[in-house]
């Protein structure tokens, strides 16, 4: 990791962040599409002022997971709680202006600025006697300086890089300011230095202004180095979950990934590495 990035918290900051309470929780919950289950009986706690970050296989129940936490899908059984009440009771504007949602790749309509874009966050704010106020336009302008996309304010989305675009859509997010914010893959076919970038951004966000991120991602090195709380799913439910140096280990990864691998452990940070081993590095290894 660049210098200029800074450091991930320090392992002790991390197990006591990954220990904090939990504004958004499951019970038992089960769903999935039709009549099977994708996530079968997972309890689930999302730390406050922490990034949780969901790691598993392709079809392990990440992304079904976060649409049950987020009211997108319903549970068939079980129950997710915000703030202690469970969220199938509280009316759906109300949920928006708590919790929001970024699905894995979204597309901007054609022609859409940037500040047009990050606008649309401020819908859940809005009523039939509460139109645009300065309250939204405060809110558009600093979600578009936290996500550093304010001198693309005038440009079309769709004139952007991948990285820029993935940050105007987190400033979109950040615009509906809810304490809770559930991002589906928000890394996914970015370069790994703006990979890192959006980490930092968002492990900022969480750590300075106490608010709560629960990230799906596949790169495990990323998750490990920014995750406060790390959980590790395979065929729909938890295999693992705690603070990142107790369950990024070679035995979980063997048991989540079918994974044969080293764990390192940064100089500087203290995070867990993975380093995959080669059929002939264990070769090499037994003679």
């Amino acid at each position: 990791m660049s210098q200029d990035q800074g450091p991930p918290p320090e392992p002790d900051k991390a197990v006591a962040l990954s220990q904090g309470p939990a504004r958004l929780s499951a019970q038992g919950i089960r769903g999935g599409y039709g009549r099977g289950d994708v996530v079968k009986g997972v309890d689930f706690r999302a730390r406050e002022g922490a990034v949780t970050i969901l790691v598993g296989p392709n079809g392990c129940g990440k992304s079904t997971l976060l649409k049950l936490l987020s009211r997108l899908l319903q549970p068939r059984e079980g129950s997710v709680l915000l703030d202690g009440t469970p969220l199938r009771d509280i009316p759906t504007r109300r949920v928006a202006q708590r919790l929001a949602l970024l699905p894995q790749g979204p597309v901007a309509p054609e022609g859409l600025t940037v500040r047009e874009l990050v606008a649309q966050g401020r819908f859940p704010h809005h009523s039939l006697v509460r139109q645009w106020s300065r309250d939204d336009a405060r809110a558009v302008e600093a979600a578009m300086a936290s996500a550093g996309v304010t001198e693309f304010a005038a440009q079309r989305v769709d004139e952007l890089s991948g990285g820029q675009r993935q940050r105007c859509w987190i400033a979109m997010v950040l615009a509906q300011e809810t304490e809770i914010l559930l991002l589906d893959e928000p890394t996914t076919f970015l370069d790994l230095k703006v990979q890192f970038d959006l980490m930092q951004l968002l492990r900022d966000i969480a750590h300075r202004s106490g608010r709560t991120l629960v990230v799906v991602m596949h790169e495990l090195n990323v998750a490990a180095t920014f995750a406060d709380h790390l959980v590790m799913m395979r065929d729909g439910v938890v295999v693992a979950d705690g603070p990142v140096r107790e369950v990024f280990t070679s035995g979980n990864l063997a048991r989540v990934f079918d994974l044969d691998a080293n764990i390192l452990t940064d100089p500087e940070t203290g995070r867990p590495i993975c380093v995959p081993r080669l059929a002939t590095d264990r070769a090499l290894a037994a003679e």
